[in-house]
């Protein structure tokens, strides 16, 4: 397996990680909610992990393979996005559903622990059919290696009991309760991993 590369991807490169974030989580409990109707949903999603693959881009928080079929998303310690630019781009992305991310954003920020440096894990993906390869835990195991060296901890939101279990086998655990969305809505789950 090709070792993973730490960089700012081309405008192409982040049109293709957007398009394989969207693929990987068109049926996750998250966006679903976000973004009810399916077809809309494949039409928005897009758009909405540019945002996120730029932001991270901007932060040199994007892993990849070379070949593209994985992708995982990070800001380093003391990133500091610009908020007001962040609910411009999501306004931009997701028009009438952008009130759904700043509801999830809210409570994220509520639970977002504030105390030792880390590094966040926002996303991470592989190309369907790539799947159960060691793809993602190839890329969170640079970043663990790099967390460690730095002696900081990572903190990351699990969205799926996949996410959930790959977390758990790098070595995070459960930071406190869920994070449950409104009206019935599904479930986030803060998890920690302490430094190495």
């Amino acid at each position: 397996m090709s070792s993973p590369s730490v960089n700012r991807p081309a405008p192409s490169a982040v049109t293709h990680l957007s398009a394989l974030l969207a693929t990987s989580f068109h049926e996750d409990a998250l966006t679903r909610w976000m973004i009810p109707d399916e077809r809309l949903r494949a039409e928005l999603l897009p758009g909405f992990f540019r945002v996120f693959v730029e932001l991270s881009a901007a932060h040199d928080g994007v892993l990849t393979t070379p070949d593209g079929d994985a992708v995982l998303l990070f800001l380093p310690p003391g990133a500091e996005p610009d908020e007001a630019a962040l609910d411009a781009a999501f306004a931009a992305a997701l028009g009438e559903h952008a009130d759904a991310m700043r509801a999830i954003a809210a409570l994220q920020e509520e639970r977002h622990p504030h105390g030792p440096p880390h590094y966040y894990v926002s996303f991470g993906a592989v190309r369907p059919g790539r799947q159960q390869g060691g793809l993602i835990s190839g890329l969170l195991g640079r970043l663990l290696a790099r967390a460690d060296a730095e002696g900081v901890g990572l903190y990351t939101e699990a969205s799926s009991p996949g996410g959930e279990a790959a977390s758990r086998r790098a070595g995070f655990e459960r930071l406190g309760g869920d994070i449950a969305l409104p009206d019935g809505g599904p479930v986030l789950r803060p998890m920690w991993r302490e430094p190495r």
